[in-house]
């Protein structure tokens, strides 16, 4: 026990004057152990401060033009199949999209999720390039072949050599194909075969647009969608049941590029239809977001919040599908990564030295003059 203490007593930092020397003590010994537990602490506190990362935000006016704005989905349509569905953007532009297959995946599914088959195709079989008649007359020497658009030709040469551009020679006029079979095009083509086919499956879609950065929306729809009057409508093939099952989970859905600490409150959402049936809404506001790592790396990307509406079909025109209206707010946020400034950090260090170091010199003398005259009181008997 004497040398743990002995050993104790040499660590006194604060050696005290007796005349010509200096006299360590037990109690001095305890108070620098307990300074430099403290200023340890404090010190790996104020270091792991310092490593932190601070994000620091702003509201900004955007005075961005001229941008586009970039859409990842990833909705899953477990009563939908792929042949039947398409997906299909508008703005308030006036652009219109119908029917985008590019950077789409779909994935037909069956009735336990596992995926059947994925393809990068619209609706459809694969086109076949060579027609089966020409409109307007026989066909002479050299001259090409011309696919009748069964009424919707736009000019005497104009030809429709596959399923798809008779489908979008109705889609221009306003029409809807009320029956696929008798489309030679489409016939051969085995359309409404691969529709039937594909009975009792779902669908999963997923991938990114790239539209103007304005209002606007984009919704998949129950069969590819044409415009009529200013609304749109949908073309639902050679089915003439507007009642499709429309329940859906969104997997993914974001705006831009994810950041940390990015929330997207629309993933992982499920909707399920009951007996009602119309369009399920979405109504999302954007806003732009700029996030700026530490290492300097802007990050461009958008948060949004959102509301839901079911417009059943009961109440009126409400073609069968899941839309996604989104409006862009004049607001952007900016985030900052940074650290505390080094000089901050050495100022707090050197505080937390040179304060502790001055408080236990202060508690060390008064422990140790307090039982000196203690001690010398003892000695002549004045003390009780």
């Amino acid at each position: 026990m004497d040398r743990v203490l002995n050993k104790l007593r040499n660590l006194d930092a604060y050696p005290k004057v007796n005349e010509d020397f200096y006299n360590r003590t037990l109690a001095g010994g305890v108070v620098t152990v307990v300074s430099v537990t403290v200023m340890l602490f404090l010190f790996l506190s104020e270091l792991r401060l310092y490593l932190y990362t601070v994000t620091e935000s702003k509201l900004l006016v955007d005075t961005s033009r001229g941008e586009t704005l970039n859409i990842n989905f990833d909705v899953t349509f477990p009563s939908v199949r792929c042949s039947i569905l398409s997906l299909d953007t508008m703005d308030i532009s006036g652009e219109r999209h119908h029917d985008i297959l590019h950077n789409i995946m779909k994935q037909r599914i069956d009735a336990n999720g596992n995926v059947i088959e994925a393809r990068k195709e619209g609706i459809g079989a694969p086109k076949i390039e060579r027609p089966l008649q020409k409109h307007g007359g026989r066909l002479e020497h050299d001259e090409k072949y011309c696919g009748s658009c069964f009424g919707a030709e736009e000019s005497d040469d104009h030809c429709c050599n596959n399923c798809e551009e008779v489908r979008e020679a109705y889609r221009k006029k306003g029409w809807a194909m009320s029956n696929m079979d008798l489309i030679d095009q489409c016939q051969r083509e085995g359309f409404v075969q691969k529709v039937k086919d594909e009975e009792g499956e779902g669908c999963n879609i997923h991938g990114s647009l790239e539209v103007n950065k304005v209002a606007g929306n984009f919704h998949f729809a129950t069969g590819q969608s044409f415009l009529q009057s200013a609304i749109f409508l949908a073309d639902l093939l050679a089915l003439q049941d507007n009642h499709y099952n429309i329940s859906h989970r969104i997997n993914n859905l974001s705006f831009g590029h994810h950041y940390p600490g990015l929330v997207n409150p629309l993933d992982g959402v499920k909707w399920y239809q009951g007996t009602s049936h119309g369009m399920y809404q979405y109504f999302i506001k954007v806003v732009p977001t700029v996030y700026t790592d530490i290492r300097g790396r802007v990050i461009h990307s958008n948060q949004y919040s959102v509301t839901e509406h079911f417009k059943s079909s009961e109440l009126g025109a409400a073609v069968p599908g899941v839309f996604f209206f989104y409006d862009i707010s004049p607001i952007k946020v900016t985030f900052k990564e940074e650290h505390i400034p080094f000089l901050h950090f050495l100022t707090n260090i050197c505080a937390i030295i040179g304060g502790i170091f001055t408080i236990a010199g202060i508690v060390d003398s008064s422990i140790y003059y307090g039982q000196r005259t203690i001690k010398k009181k003892m000695e002549i008997g004045k003390y009780r």
